[in-house]
């Protein structure tokens, strides 16, 4: 395999990996997560975002206005019906598509402002996905598959042995990463999806309704490990979901009906407050 390498890691986008690697965006995610979330900074702000879709003659308003600040050290669920724009709002955040209006920051940089090479190195340096069906490549083993975006940021083979090796063993798959994803279980090929969007470091993980196509025991092994991942690595996750567990884990919920925030429970100001 190339370091230049072009990715589908989803059904609707193609994540371009190509990119000229000189920009350092990398992130230090040392942060113990026991620090009081008041405390971080702001690593996603989103203002005034629509996102309309043309669909025939009719158009499909998918978000209308909406605004959002995500701190480093967050573990947010976006919850709401299908069609609410929690996946669209996702997409956006992830650079993955372009607002109809509005705009959506990470980590300081308008990604409205951005080259479309530009957009590619963002989500190459700096935020990793997690899909519901997986997308991992079949001829590939968990290895391969976990360390591809290093690959694509040229990392040398030493160094990104030991990440993968590491992130591998982080996830529970130590003694697996020769497996294909067909010789792995559900659980076991999401859990190389998480060392995927992890292996590189990223201060941003984006999860889109990972737990949907697991059974209930599964799904909730794999949310604790994702919050392990985020109280010791210090990685912010976003989750679109319907899943009550993963509502129930999240220590912010962001309700969406019809495009707009209907409501936004964060329990640690709650638990603060009291």
């Amino acid at each position: 395999m190339s370091p230049s390498l072009n990715i589908d890691m989803s059904p609707s986008f193609n994540i371009d990996m190509s990119t000229d690697m000189s920009t350092d965006m990398s992130t230090d995610m040392s942060t113990d997560m026991s620090t009081d979330l008041s405390t971080q900074k702001e690593l996603v702000r989103v203002e005034a975002l629509t996102r309309v879709y043309q669909q025939g003659s009719t158009e499909v308003h998918a978000l209308r206005g909406v605004d959002l600040t995500i701190k480093r050290g967050e573990f947010t669920a976006l919850m709401g019906p299908s069609g609410s724009g929690k996946s669209t709002l996702l997409n956006l955040i992830g650079a993955l598509d372009a607002p109809s209006s509005g705009d959506v920051w990470v980590d300081g940089q308008s990604i409205g402002a951005l080259s479309a090479s530009g957009r590619a190195t963002l989500r190459r340096e700096h935020i990793g996905f997690v899909f519901q069906a997986y997308n991992l490549l079949p001829i590939l083993s968990a290895y391969e598959n976990a360390e591809m975006v290093l690959l694509a940021r040229g990392v040398p083979e030493e160094e990104r042995r030991a990440q993968v090796m590491e992130v591998l063993e982080a996830v529970g798959l130590k003694g697996l990463e020769h497996r294909r994803p067909s010789e792995l279980s559900g659980g076991q090929q999401q859990r190389v999806a998480v060392a995927r969007a992890i292996a590189g470091s990223p201060a941003l993980v984006l999860a889109d309704e990972p737990t949907a196509n697991l059974d209930s025991h599964t799904g909730a092994d794999l949310i604790e490990l994702m919050r392990r991942l985020n109280q010791e690595r210090g990685v912010t996750f976003i989750f679109a979901t319907h899943d009550p567990q993963v509502m129930e884990a999240a220590r912010r919920v962001v309700r969406l009906v019809d495009g707009e925030v209907a409501q936004d429970h964060n329990k640690e100001l709650n638990k603060s407050s009291h």
